[in-house]
């Protein structure tokens, strides 16, 4: 019989605005609402304290929706390096009982301690632990979720709120986590979830007491993934700290803090952040062979292209002109551009033979590539701002505050 997993989930809790309390402890107590400045187009709450939260503000609500809500809330821009700093820190906590860590975005991760049980305690002794040391070393509260398998263990952070441990085991799930609405359980969505309820299927429990069957022909594969969540039978490791997922494309979008209206604009924005996908393609030893181009106009409403390269590169260039292609060929101007991805796909190694074509100058290519080498030489030791195109010196309408450096949620690694 296999060994019962000891697997922690490790929440910080209100993750922004602590860290803006913890800087300035004149906050402390106060509804604090972490948000982007209006006048920038980015006027949304990111973050709130637990005294704004009980006022009944939420992330996503727009500063004055908030205002109406709270109107003793004090607003703070965010200090993304201060955010990427401290969760750092967390991780070094984390690290001294274990090193299976897997992030779930800046503020959340996954422990598995089941080997550090002999040295420093079960799980709930290690979360205490883990939970004593935040407070005291950070100056931050997490809530740990103990449990034996990821996903009942991120249903316990979520149980009780701030500062608190909860454990879910074999024994009690079904009386803590089967009466819980469909929607706490993490990838039941809202489309999901509203899905569900159009056969009665409206707890956690419903799901788990529901044929697998069933959902294999409502949801195919998702749906057995969701049935095996909320029956307890889940097994998903948790992975080691370095583990990087296989990169399938490698793409850097962003919200421009103007409305981009015309195509000069676009192209700007498209090429700026074109050199950051050329430069990590090369960090990885990989060339694109496609480009996607998702634009968002300012009503809202987003649409995505996709395109064949005609060469395989790592030339932000080419990658730029390969996007700025399909924006002009399909965007149809209905409303200005608020924001702007570009992706590069089709990856393959850069050592990849690649078949040439009577319609490409190989040569200028090569040369081109040479200098893109020396370029990325003099970013390397001086800054990534050091040599850039004279087209990029001027107003890009684009945020330079390091909101591009924040990762969020993805995928639950199986």
């Amino acid at each position: 019989m296999a060994e019962q997993r000891t697997i922690l989930h490790s929440d910080q809790n209100c993750f922004y605005a602590s860290v803006e309390m913890m800087l300035d402890p004149t906050l402390r107590g106060k509804p604090v609402v972490v948000c982007g400045a209006t006048e920038e187009r980015h006027g949304i709450v990111l973050a709130k304290s637990e005294e704004a939260k009980k006022c009944g503000v939420k992330t996503g609500m727009v500063n004055w929706e908030a205002k109406q809500l709270c109107p003793d809330m004090v607003s703070v821009l965010p200090h993304y390096d201060e955010y990427l700093k401290y969760s750092k820190l967390a991780r070094n906590i984390y690290q001294r009982y274990t090193d299976l860590i897997e992030p779930f975005g800046m503020d959340e991760c996954w422990l598995d301690v089941t080997h550090s049980r002999w040295s420093a305690g079960d799980g709930m002794t290690i979360a205490e632990k883990i939970r004593r040391s935040m407070k005291e070393e950070l100056g931050l509260t997490v809530s740990v979720g103990v449990s034996y398998n990821k996903v009942f263990a991120k249903l316990g952070s979520d149980m009780k709120k701030p500062d608190a441990i909860t454990e879910i085991t074999p024994e009690n799930y079904r009386e803590k986590v089967w009466p819980l609405p469909a929607s706490d359980m993490i990838y039941c969505g809202r489309a999901t979830t509203a899905k569900l309820a159009k056969y009665g299927i409206h707890t956690i429990g419903d799901i788990a007491n529901t044929e697998p069957e069933f959902f294999q022909r409502l949801m195919g594969v998702n749906g057995l993934a969701l049935w095996r969540y909320a029956s307890g039978t889940d097994t998903s490791r948790v992975m080691h700290k370095d583990y990087e997922s296989p990169i399938k494309s490698i793409g850097h979008g962003i919200t421009c803090v103007a409305d981009l209206v015309n195509r000069e604009e676009v192209w700007k924005v498209i090429l700026e952040l074109s050199q950051d996908i050329g430069h990590r393609l090369r960090i990885h030893g990989l060339t694109a062979r496609g480009v996607e181009l998702w634009v968002r106009g300012n009503d809202l409403m987003g649409a995505q292209y996709r395109g064949h390269l005609p060469f395989m590169t790592q030339l932000p260039s080419e990658i730029a002109s390969g996007a700025y292609k399909l924006f002009c060929e399909r965007y149809p101007w209905t409303t200005k551009v608020r924001a702007v991805t570009v992706r590069a796909t089709n990856l393959v190694p850069q050592e990849t033979p690649d078949q040439l074509s009577l319609f490409v100058d190989t040569q200028r290519m090569e040369r081109r590539e040479r200098l893109q080498d020396a370029v990325e030489a003099v970013r390397e030791r001086y800054g990534k701002k050091a040599l850039t195109y004279a087209t990029l010196m001027g107003d890009l309408k684009m945020p330079c505050d390091g909101r591009d450096l924040v990762k969020m949620p993805g995928l639950m690694y199986s």
